[in-house]
């Protein structure tokens, strides 16, 4: 497997440091906070996304997605939330990035029934669209959907190649889900694993990978039995919680602690 890290660790970075971050500390791979208070956004023209794919390259380490807020069960009008979704497809082709990462949002006063709907609807529509860039669309496990099983439920409405699934650690946990359950109803269309870790399910302060509750070495365990070799991405979500520790001081032994996982599951 190889590792990654989330750019919603390192809030407003320049993308120079964070590449120093990664190979310093021996990352494979950086996600992409797609935001506009960020240094990479689908605002970006054409000259500056030409230059972001160029430093990814000069430093070797790859692009792995681009993290967009479109919320595809989201209430509203489909032509608004498809043409956001394009957009950050346009983003990660641009800059050489396989994913795209959205949220569900389903909305409260939605059935599941019909938030898998629109979901599925808006996620078919784009797939196409995905296929002709080359990159794959994931759907993380998230609000509205936050377990494995909740995912599946839209995408096998979907059924399509170019969209998948992107999983959350910490909210499969949250939502009750047992590591193997999750592996089971994700594995089929599975993009990549977020990683992370937190004190409690009341406290979900980002923690130095190891030092919560999270069930990571079970993660990695079931990942590695059935021959799973993706990537792992660090989102330590320090943009939410300011008093959470500096990445940059942990990384290091986060990488420590995954490989030691990953040594130890195999």
């Amino acid at each position: 497997m190889k590792l990654a890290f989330s750019t919603l660790g390192v809030p407003g970075l320049p993308l120079a440091d964070v590449l120093g971050l990664a190979t310093a500390h021996g990352y494979h791979g950086v996600e992409l906070r797609a935001h506009p208070e960020e240094p990479v956004h689908p605002g970006l023209g054409p000259d500056e996304r030409a230059a972001v794919a160029a430093e990814f390259k000069a430093a070797c380490v790859e692009p792995l997605g681009v993290a967009g807020y479109v919320r595809v069960a989201a209430p509203g009008d489909d032509d608004a939330v498809i043409a956001e979704l394009r957009g950050l497809l346009d983003l990660a082709h641009d800059l050489g990035a396989p994913y795209v990462r959205v949220f569900p949002g389903g909305g409260t006063d939605q059935s599941a029934e019909e938030a898998d709907a629109v979901a599925a609807r808006r996620l078919g529509t784009a797939a196409e669209y995905a296929t002709g860039l080359g990159v794959r669309i994931l759907l993380e496990t998230h609000d509205s959907h936050r377990t494995g099983a909740d995912a599946m439920r839209v995408l096998g409405l979907v059924g399509h190649r170019q969209v998948g699934a992107l999983w959350d650690v910490m909210h499969t946990w949250l939502g009750g889900e047992q590591p193997t359950e999750s592996y089971a109803a994700l594995s089929p269309h599975l993009g990549y694993v977020q990683v992370k870790d937190i004190a409690s399910a009341e406290d979900t302060t980002p923690l130095a990978l190891g030092a919560g509750v999270l069930p990571l070495t079970e993660v990695v365990d079931v990942l590695s039995r059935h021959g799973w070799d993706g990537w792992l991405c660090w989102e330590y979500e320090k943009r939410w919680y300011e008093a959470a520790a500096p990445l940059p001081d942990l990384l290091a032994r986060g990488r420590e602690h995954l490989a030691r996982l990953l040594s130890d599951a195999a």
